[in-house]
């Protein structure tokens, strides 16, 4: 299958993994963040990390949408979702994420109307086939699934719908990257650059961090042999001096990101002063809240929600690992009392989190060396 195949050749990823060894120098140790969760879940489940020497160091970044929405958020939604004749529409990843007062799907048991939906279209279709219910969807995710939400409000304005709203967690990308730069206990080398959400922002909001912060990014793609030579790419660039932005993902991501979905995004949609992060705190201009051009349309104003604070609780360790100050595994409660089928901590229940990338790949694979032992 072309662009699969040919970047999950052994030959090729081999090769790639031999240059990354000729390049990394034996005296020093490197840091690399790869910012996407995608990225986290490909290098446990192909194994990258045991390609790499053990020199070079992946570090987990905050890529994952529902791992870095803080606990209150969650609550608004449920807080929401218990209005009379309300639906609560998200997607699936979104289901089990513990909120203070039990996750979305501990909610549907207690007899409240929550959905799966694989798209904000699907909550829509949702708002025409029950005309006498007021669909919520709570919007998540970064850049990359915010054209969606706002191409979906503007047919829902031209189309004059009513009982139809979205509750805005929608966050971007660079803000947190900058927290993260700032953070005192932390010490990065390059970044390994999300593919997903270049694919809409394209590279250019990159170029601070090598002209400023003189760190090489290399946005990637998801496959192993796409990971490597990016990894290649950024030693490349370290053995030369260089500090440069670079689309290791060109056969995807245009440089200049896809303009009719930043379009569709600046109509909807406009920078909040602040947003929580879990382990981030609060960062400025990080998300995305709702003009007042479609104030209709925009469920933070139409539930007026309570809007409270809520602590992770005190044993988890969501916030460093988030930061990549720890691994998944040197968690207090990593793989006894937070796992998959039982989890505590968002990081464990997404898809792109990356204690449950750990979980399902590095750490079951320690067990089966075990158990064949």
């Amino acid at each position: 299958m072309k662009y699969v195949d040919e970047f999950r050749d052994p030959e090729l990823i081999a090769g790639a993994s031999r240059e990354i060894r000729r390049l990394a120098d034996p005296g020093r140790h490197y840091r690399f963040m790869e910012v996407c969760g995608g990225h986290t879940h490909a290098i446990y489940r192909f194994g990258l990390k045991d390609l790499l020497p053990e020199n070079v160091e992946l570090i987990h970044g905050p890529g994952c949408p529902v791992c870095v929405l803080p606990m209150g958020r969650i609550d608004d939604g449920l807080f929401m979702a218990a209005q009379p004749d309300v639906i609560f529409a998200a997607f699936g990843d979104m289901m089990r994420v513990p909120g203070a007062t039990g996750s979305p799907l501990e909610h549907k048991a207690r007899g409240r109307d929550i959905r799966i939906v694989y798209s904000p279209a699907d909550a829509l279709k949702l708002a025409r086939a029950n005309p006498d219910r007021h669909v919520m969807f709570f919007a998540i995710g970064f850049e990359t699934t915010a054209p969606s939400t706002a191409l979906t409000l503007l047919r829902v304005r031209a189309e004059g719908i009513r009982n139809f709203s979205v509750f805005s967690n929608h966050v971007t990308i660079i803000p947190a990257i900058r927290a993260i730069l700032d953070s005192p206990d932390m010490r990065l080398d390059a970044f390994i650059g999300p593919g997903h959400v270049s694919t809409v922002i394209g590279c250019r909001p990159y170029e601070w961090i090598a002209r400023n912060e003189r760190k090489p990014i290399v946005v990637s793609g998801f496959e192993p042999l796409d990971i490597l030579q990016s990894i290649v790419m950024i030693l490349r660039q370290m053995k030369d001096g260089r500090a440069e932005v670079e689309n290791q993902y060109a056969r995807v991501v245009p440089w200049e990101g896809n303009r009719a979905a930043l379009k569709a995004i600046g109509e909807v949609f406009e920078l909040r002063p602040y947003f929580e992060w879990r382990g981030l705190g609060f960062i400025s201009q990080s998300a995305l809240r709702i003009r007042d051009s479609f104030a209709a349309w925009d469920a933070e104003k139409h539930f007026l929600t309570p809007g409270v604070r809520v602590t992770d609780p005190k044993a988890s360790q969501c916030g460093e690992v988030l930061k990549g100050v720890l691994k998944p595994a040197d968690c207090k409660l990593f793989g006894n009392e937070c796992t998959p089928e039982h989890p505590i901590g968002a990081l464990m229940v997404s898809s792109e989190g990356s204690c449950a990338a750990y979980f399902n790949y590095e750490h079951r694979k320690s067990e089966l060396v075990t158990v064949s032992a």
